[in-house]
């Protein structure tokens, strides 16, 4: 009798959790602003995902990106500078600035969404 308790009160939870996540669990309050949505686009025309991450998916090569812009280590600047001139292991797109500002404002809004 108490398996089926048991049970019964974990397909219960199950099905409250499930409805919870499909209507409102995994909405994201934060729009993507137009420079971001550049910024995106560009991302994917780099390939930019072949090396690197963004919430745990991606490449494995580069570093994963889902918080550098508030990484204490890292941040903003690091990141405009990687984006600009290159390093060791990533390539020197020369990028504009404008192209650089459109990627970092596509990483700040990763960067928001990724606790959510």
């Amino acid at each position: 009798m108490k398996k089926v308790a048991t049970i019964s009160i974990l397909l219960v939870l199950y099905a409250a959790y499930s409805s919870w996540i499909y209507t409102s669990g995994t909405a994201i309050a934060a729009t993507m602003t137009t420079e971001a949505m550049r910024g995106k686009q560009l991302w994917q025309r780099l390939n930019c995902q072949t090396c690197h991450q963004l919430y745990g998916l991606g490449g494995y090569m580069g570093p994963d990106l889902t918080t550098v812009i508030t990484d204490k280590g890292r941040g903003a600047a690091y990141a405009r500078g990687m984006m600009l001139s290159g390093g060791r292991q990533m390539p020197n797109y020369h990028l504009s600035v404008q192209d650089a500002d459109m990627l970092l404002a596509y990483l700040s809004y990763v960067n928001g969404t990724q606790s959510r």
